[in-house]
């Protein structure tokens, strides 16, 4: 049993000096803390875990996934990433190496769905060594697993949270068993889980972070789902969009934007296939529209920075009166661009993630 870690943790850095530092901490039985995608918009977290609430579920998750140091690990992704540092940490572990820009050496790839469906689309490199894929950050659909399987691909997917690690595995979303020592509760619909795999909580006092514990150690991150059995199905989360495989919490990113604006401004989740949800910021006036713009591409980066931008004047509203957020979200894609044009399937076609918006402006 190792001794108690340290009280003041080592928060890793966002790139590949993180695995060292990782380790380092390991060695010296330090807590570490781990950034979130949150950081850039001001109201970031970092979560506190002991290093074996990580190191102590490799052996499972690698025996799940059929990684043994015969391996090489394709994972593309800053190592700021929590699924990314976990999938490298795990890597060497398992005796494994690990590239970030090498696919073609690789025998087993770690990617997002929306990654997975794109290089899938791209049609897979010609290689002789690759023979899996694990994939996580986002429900992977039956439909890609599927497509995976038939361009030869043995498939592991699993479901966990920065805050949580690892509570669930399985070929996708649909048949997503509960890992290793997890124990899930479900209370009024959302999921709580008591495992070894859990962090400390947040370094610093945070109202808005997800992360909420019991006296009986069960701790929600306001995921909502079902369990039957082992058998665990997640349907969503509170406050958040999932894009890309990153969840960008709404409530933090909205405190900034609302006071720029005259109107009224919200952020939803638009569907987008391949890539989950595209997180979508609505005004009420127009006007709004090129002073938040320019804004978000001054100060926002990576997921937190919506990707398209709509005015909707006369936003639909629920029975009581309240703007309906999820059919603001569900009706985004029929609804005007920032130019007043129809949004049509000639806009799809243009977004490009990270690059551009529907309406074809450069972010």
């Amino acid at each position: 049993m190792s001794p108690s870690p340290s009280t003041e943790p080592v928060v890793l850095s966002a790139d590949r000096r993180a695995l060292d530092e990782f380790w380092s901490a390991h060695r010296r039985h330090q807590l570490i803390g781990l950034r979130t995608s949150g950081t850039t918009t001001g109201n970031g977290r970092i979560i506190v875990r002991t290093t074996d609430s990580w190191v102590d579920s490799f052996p499972p998750t690698a025996r799940i996934c059929a990684l043994t140091s015969a391996d090489t690990v394709w994972i593309p992704g800053p190592m700021g990433a929590t699924m990314n540092l976990f999938a490298a940490c795990l890597a060497q572990h398992t005796g494994a190496r690990w590239t970030v820009d090498d696919p073609r050496s690789a025998t087993v790839w770690q990617l997002t769905p929306a990654r997975l469906t794109k290089v899938l689309d791209a049609g897979l490199p010609g290689s002789d060594r690759l023979r899996g894929v694990i994939v996580a950050g986002d429900g992977l659909s039956p439909v890609v697993r599927d497509r995976a399987r038939a361009a030869g691909l043995a498939v592991t997917h699993y479901y966990g949270a920065a805050e949580l690690s690892m509570i669930a595995m399985g070929s996708c979303r649909d048949d997503l068993e509960l890992f290793d020592r997890v124990e899930v509760s479900i209370r009024s619909g959302h999921i709580w889980v008591r495992s070894p795999w859990l962090s400390r909580g947040y370094l610093h006092p945070h109202p808005r972070g997800s992360l909420r514990v019991d006296p009986d150690g069960f701790a929600t991150v306001g995921d909502h789902g079902e369990l039957d059995g082992l058998h665990l199905t997640v349907t969503g989360r509170d406050g958040a969009v999932t894009t890309a495989g990153q969840t960008v919490l709404l409530a933090p990113l909205l405190a900034r934007l609302q006071p720029l604006a005259h109107g009224d401004v919200f952020l939803v989740g638009s569907p987008r296939e391949g890539v989950g949800e595209v997180l979508t910021a609505v005004v009420t006036e127009a006007g709004d529209l090129p002073v938040l713009r320019r804004w978000a591409r001054a100060h926002l980066e990576g997921a937190d920075r919506p990707r398209r931008w709509l005015c909707v004047p006369d936003p639909p509203l629920t029975e009581a009166g309240k703007i309906d957020i999820g059919v603001l979200g569900r009706d985004s894609l029929s609804r005007h661009s920032s130019d007043g044009r129809p949004l049509g399937r000639h806009d799809l076609g243009r977004h490009d993630l990270g690059r551009s918006t529907l309406d074809g402006s450069r972010e």
